[in-house]
């Protein structure tokens, strides 16, 4: 967290930001805050009296997608959201949020508005392993130990891949993907995107990630991209081997 920038922002100092959101683990680079950073920012907000909403899709305690040692705090003025849809569920399109009961009513009623049948299967699915502590269960004994082998693998087919050229992998701390910088790639990110498709693999360009941010001379933005952990070991090495290919080509050409 870049503090100083955050704090100097003239619209926070005016009132003119109505809440501060964050995610943890963050996508795309799979960055987890620390506690430190996280009361940082709790302080923040309750100075200017806005809400801190945090996103939980790849946090704790489910799926609980997080490698590094960390805590989770709430009181009335975070707003903590979760997912059903790395625990298996994603076609039930479920959240759940942990607030202030004003910002549940207010939520509910939202939800209640922009969509016309809101969905009550995933709750049915979820309520009775919440109670029973199955759905604790499952986050830490298969899905977290998963994520974090797929991590390491992915690593070391990389540096396998790659270990002679300018490659970087962002440290793992959690979620679902890896992000990955080609120093001085000859090609911009969606070019090789464009690459690897034809090769029958699909990665996301780093450039779509720099939302709001001009990017034309900020080459880092053109040379990174993130890679999904989330596929068998089989796609996994077959997918790591086209990057490879792909990308040495790229620099050896160079």
């Amino acid at each position: 967290m870049d503090f100083d920038a955050l704090e100097s922002l003239p619209e926070l100092k005016a009132g003119k930001i109505g809440a501060i959101c964050c995610s943890r683990p963050t996508n795309p680079t799979g960055n987890v805050l620390t506690d430190g950073e996280m009361a940082q920012l709790d302080a923040l907000v309750q100075e200017h009296g806005i809400p801190l909403i945090i996103d939980n899709a790849y946090g704790m305690p489910f799926p609980n997608i997080i490698y590094s040692n960390v805590t989770l705090n709430w009181h009335e003025n975070i707003i903590l959201c979760f997912s059903l849809s790395k625990i298996g569920l994603p076609g039930v399109r479920t959240g759940i949020i942990v607030a202030a009961p004003e910002v549940v009513k207010a939520v509910s009623s939202l939800n209640a508005i922009v969509n016309l049948s809101p969905t009550r299967f995933g709750a049915a699915i979820a309520a009775p392993l919440l109670n029973d502590g199955r759905l604790k269960q499952l986050a830490d004994e298969v899905i977290q130990p998963f994520y974090r082998q797929q991590a390491q693998t992915a690593v070391s087919l990389l540096k396998r891949e790659l270990g002679a050229y300018p490659l970087k992998i962002h440290k793992p701390e959690g979620a679902i993907f890896l992000w990955l910088w080609f120093e001085n790639l000859p090609v911009s990110s969606q070019t090789l995107y464009e690459m690897l498709k034809a090769e029958g693999t699909l990665i996301i360009p780093g450039e779509h990630f720099f939302v709001g941010i001009d990017t034309q001379d900020y080459p880092h933005a053109h040379e990174c991209i993130r890679m999904s952990i989330a596929q068998d070991a089989e796609t996994l090495e077959k997918g790591i081997a086209a990057i490879g290919r792909v990308v040495r080509g790229l620099y050896d050409a160079a």
